[in-house]
């Protein structure tokens, strides 16, 4: 529905479901400025990403007396708001309004993982929406939105720190609106305009070099740390490459993508579809090794 819509709640305290620095981030921000808001904390451990920051939420809550709870725990929730961050679970509480934040800008890229989709597909802003829990992910309707913009490159954690930002601040105006019992402005979303971003798996780590240096580059940064790193094949060794840059290209009259054309100051310039690409930092997939300088200059990535 388009308008505005209010919700009357004998309680105002909030429960937070969050995981991650973005939920971290939210939750020293709330704590720091109203912590008896908060009803509970609820969190969970993430083995996709190298710091999940499920301790850091974990320590924070016993430091400043909050209660705490995994998401495995059976919890009776009376809160009358709950704010959903990097929360991959369904949440059902019948007297609770449930409030997502998500890492787009509604309804662009309704799904998962949008902030890594947004950066390979190099969109100039990224941002955060608040909306409103709906049965279908990422419908509800809208409540506000808060973007920055960049410019590239840009690595994930650098985005991912920004990113918080806008989820501070977007959790900021929602808890100045909720306690002083303003009414949560919503619109709906334009269904016409809307996009999806998948899931995503260790099959969708590996680099595919028929893509521009430019794609690949974008690629390598968004799946860099905190996450384990683009993956790709070297001669047939698994290796994570985590660190490139793109150079200007050069007339290859038999253009194999994949295939070294150089090595300069010990670091393989590779051919991609489109420009070449400059290895600066690839490790071996399961030792963390340095695989630079390479063995031979007659290497192939794939």
């Amino acid at each position: 529905m388009n308008g505005s819509h209010s919700i009357e709640r004998t309680n105002n305290g909030i429960a937070l479901f969050i995981m991650g620095h973005k939920g971290y981030e939210v939750l020293r921000m709330i704590s720091a400025i109203a912590p008896e808001m908060i009803e509970i904390v609820i969190s969970a451990s993430d083995t996709q990403v190298q710091n999940d920051f499920f301790l850091d939420i974990r320590e924070h809550c016993v430091a400043h007396h909050l209660k705490f709870a995994t998401r495995e725990e059976r919890l009776d929730i009376n809160a009358g708001y709950a704010f959903a961050i990097s929360w991959r679970w369904l949440i059902k509480l019948n007297d609770t309004q449930v409030i997502v934040f998500h890492d787009s800008l509604l309804p662009r890229y309704r799904g998962f993982n949008p902030l890594v989709t947004c950066l390979i597909n190099g969109e100039t802003e990224i941002g955060v929406t608040a909306l409103f829990a709906s049965e279908e992910y990422d419908r509800g309707d809208i409540i506000a939105q808060a973007l920055t913009k960049i410019t590239y490159p840009i690595k994930i954690q650098k985005a991912i720190e920004l990113v918080s930002q806008n989820y501070v601040a977007l959790a900021r105006r929602l808890l100045v609106e909720i306690t002083t019992g303003k009414v949560l402005h919503r619109h709906a979303q334009n269904e016409g305009m809307a996009s999806f971003s998948l899931w995503r798996d260790d099959n969708d780590y590996q680099i595919d070099w028929s893509k521009s240096a430019s794609h690949i580059s974008r690629f390598v940064d968004a799946v860099g740390s905190p996450y384990r790193g683009a993956f790709t094949m070297v001669d047939g060794r698994p290796a994570r490459l985590l660190d490139a840059d793109v150079l200007d290209d050069v007339t290859i009259e038999n253009r194999f993508p994949g295939k070294v054309v150089f090595i300069r100051e010990q670091y393989p310039i590779v051919v991609c579809g489109e420009g070449l690409l400059r290895v600066r930092n690839l490790v071996d997939d399961e030792t963390g090794q340095s695989l630079l300088p390479l063995a031979k200059f007659r290497t192939r990535f794939t």
